[in-house]
């Protein structure tokens, strides 16, 4: 008489894979963040609008056409500037985005490429409604549009942030993770990626969700001759392809293919002239050159830099109608999910980001190859 089969093992329970960032939403909000929110219409939504790649195009920086440095069509006498840290972000009240002509955009350009996060409290462009806002920020480039993640309907170049509640979510992603902190470049794996972004405060917390930037410029002064010799040469490979397919893993609505690109991992600030780390923890996949256990010794030892280095870090405290500009080229940045509680998980915090594309990156070195190409063309 045969033997019986062996039985199947019990299989495990499948676990919902973790948020990519805790920051996102991928599925719609529920009926009671609906009704709490002070600004329903900016709620995220998945509509299933698709995005041929980005092509290239020419890219003037504003703070360019500034000729007077002191910048008096955006801070006239009644202006109160304040810096957050001696070399990097500032607060200015008593001025409204919304009244700015072009030429103060310009100096605006200029001061974010001077002080990297420019932080504008009790802004009226926050109640402007989104053609407002997203008729200020074209002046500073092309938009983009998110490829994952919320957006808004008839607006798809908002990138809507919000949590409220949450809670089993946000304990499935304590489980794996020892912070909430992802320190990035936006959008980084574009040909052509932001220069200025804007974050607008819908409503946030009384007390936390606070954005650190570091300052990459600064941080690779900081650095030794030898290695930054090392790093000046360097090309890596940006990717879009880890965030597209977790949103795919999770159900989320995907409106763009994967996008790779290389990028100089130094590049040279087109206003101020100085070296910034183009770096991104999540988005970069290989150096040219190097093998793998290179490539992550060489991007382990560079964010740690910048994580650590609270000399040439700054912390943005948000309050009630906030409108926070930096320079993406020489920041990068984290939102701190400190707003936990033991009963409802996350309080609410609503903001939307809104991206100006710029330059392709500009290399320390030229590309020989590519000279060539355009001496033959």
């Amino acid at each position: 008489m045969p033997s019986s089969a062996p039985r199947r093992p019990k299989q495990p329970k499948k676990q919902e894979p973790i948020s990519y960032d805790i920051n996102i939403p991928y599925v719609d909000v529920d009926k009671q963040s609906k009704i709490s929110t002070k600004y329903p219409q900016y709620l995220p939504s998945w509509d299933p609008i698709w995005f041929d790649p980005l092509q290239p195009f020419e890219y003037e920086d504003p703070a360019l056409r500034v000729r007077n440095k002191s910048k008096p069509n955006l801070l006239p006498p009644t202006a109160k500037v304040s810096h957050i840290q001696p070399s990097l972000g500032t607060i200015v009240e008593n001025v409204q985005l919304s009244d700015l002509s072009a030429a103060g955009r310009d100096e605006l350009a200029l001061l974010i490429s001077e002080r990297k996060v420019v932080a504008f409290p009790d802004q009226d462009l926050i109640d402007a409604g989104p053609d407002a806002q997203e008729s200020f920020m074209r002046h500073f480039g092309k938009p983009n549009y998110q490829p994952v993640s919320g957006s808004m309907t008839d607006h798809p170049a908002f990138h809507i942030i919000h949590r409220d509640g949450n809670r089993d979510e946000i304990t499935r992603f304590l489980q794996q993770r020892t912070t909430t902190t992802l320190w990035h470049q936006d959008v980084s794996y574009e040909i052509q990626p932001p220069g200025y972004v804007m974050l607008g405060l819908l409503q946030g917390p009384e007390v936390g969700g606070d954005t650190v930037f570091a300052a990459t410029d600064l941080a690779y002064k900081r650095l030794s001759p030898a290695v930054t010799a090392f790093l000046d040469g360097l090309k890596v490979t940006h990717s879009s392809a880890k965030m597209i397919g977790h949103a795919r893993m999770t159900g989320g609505l995907v409106r763009k293919d994967p996008v790779d690109t290389v990028h100089p991992l130094i590049r040279v600030h087109p206003v101020t002239g100085e070296k910034c780390m183009f770096l991104n923890g999540e988005f970069i996949t290989r150096i040219d050159g190097l093998k793998d256990s290179e490539t992550k010794w060489v991007l382990d030892f560079l964010m740690n830099h910048l994580v650590t280095g609270h000399d040439f870090q700054v912390r943005v405290r948000w309050q009630p109608r906030t409108i926070v500009m930096f320079d993406n080229r020489s920041t990068i940045h984290s939102a701190i999910v400190d707003y936990l509680d033991d009963d409802y998980g996350a309080k609410a915090r609503h903001i939307f980001r809104l991206i100006a594309l710029g330059e392709k990156p500009i290399p320390v070195y030229e590309d020989e190859d590519e000279d060539e190409d355009e001496e033959f063309e």
